[in-house]
């Protein structure tokens, strides 16, 4: 019997909603979001490769973060969009294999330049004498290849075990993206497999990036409190708040959605926790680092007066 069944190539994106009178609003929505996550972050790498006074480690991550979260919502949003605009809402295995692995590459380079920034403020406010030997360009450019690296590995490996799967039962994804846990719910092989391999992954990248992170800004706390100088402290705060408000949003979600619903197959995924790491994220991330950052502020009012 499991041999006569057929076998399914293709895909049912079901979205974000079935109601038809959302769909023009919910375009409309997703489509200027888009476009300020695309200028925001864009942009932000404009400035930082235009003015040279942020030719330092702290602006090359974050010019690479903001790559990242332009990549984070291209692969996702302008699918979503086209499901808004007409019924054509098919997605081939390749297609949705493609999907996966360009959104989960650029998650899993943006946890691990959150980590290198992290080692950057830490070294930078513990260790300010030595901060130029410490974060040479040379060890700035491996930190960021090594994010690079992990990016490409961890998704190759998902998407290759992805094909050990069958899917005969339904070709609905409950889902506006291509994730992997809805496709291991209606998957006719056993992904258990699949699953652990992804708790295993998610856990332990998320959580040692993330306890190292905490670990570090809990030394950048105690020496920020025993700074003597007001404003020494205050551009510290400032540069530490944003970096930790990012990392909380950022951490936060995935953590929830892929190591407490990872643990199997059969969870139900929410949207909005979705919604939130590949479209709100991306978005946010440009002003949480620009709007209270002189220094970059400073390089878009020289950009504007030439």
């Amino acid at each position: 019997m499991e041999g006569n069944r057929t076998l399914l190539t293709e895909f049912v994106l079901r979205g974000i909603t079935d109601r038809p009178d959302l769909q023009v609003p919910l375009f409309l929505v997703f489509f200027l979001i888009y476009v300020i996550t695309m200028v925001g972050n864009l942009g932000l790498i404009f400035l930082i490769w235009k003015d040279p006074h942020l030719h330092t480690p702290m602006y090359l991550f974050l010019g690479n973060l903001a790559f990242t979260d332009a990549c984070t919502s291209s692969s996702v949003t302008p699918k979503m969009l086209m499901k808004f605009l007409n019924k054509n809402d098919m997605i081939s295995l390749g297609e949705c294999s493609a999907q996966y692995y360009f959104f989960c590459f650029s998650a899993t380079t943006e946890i691990f330049l959150l980590f290198a920034m992290a080692y950057d403020r830490y070294v930078a406010i513990c260790n300010p004498l030595h901060y130029v030997v410490v974060m040479s360009k040379r060890l700035c450019t491996l930190l960021i290849s090594m994010s690079y690296i992990i990016g490409f590995i961890n998704p190759a490996v998902h998407v290759g075990l992805l094909f050990r799967l069958t899917f005969c039962r339904s070709n609905v994804i409950d889902h506006f993206y291509c994730d992997l846990l809805p496709l291991y719910t209606i998957s006719c092989t056993d992904p258990t497999l699949n699953a652990l391999v992804i708790f295993i992954f998610a856990s332990s990248i998320q959580i040692s990036t993330s306890v190292t992170i905490v670990a570090s800004y809990a030394r950048v706390l105690v020496a920020v409190l025993n700074m003597k100088s007001k404003k020494g402290r205050q551009k510290a705060f400032f540069t530490c708040s944003a970096h930790l408000l990012s990392v909380s949003l950022f951490y936060g979600t995935l953590l929830f959605m892929y190591v407490s619903h990872g643990s199997g197959p059969g969870n139900n995924q929410d949207k909005m926790y979705s919604l939130f790491y590949t479209v709100v994220i991306p978005l946010l991330n440009p002003f949480i680092y620009s709007l209270r950052n002189q220094e970059v502020l400073g390089a878009l009012k020289k950009i504007i007066k030439l």
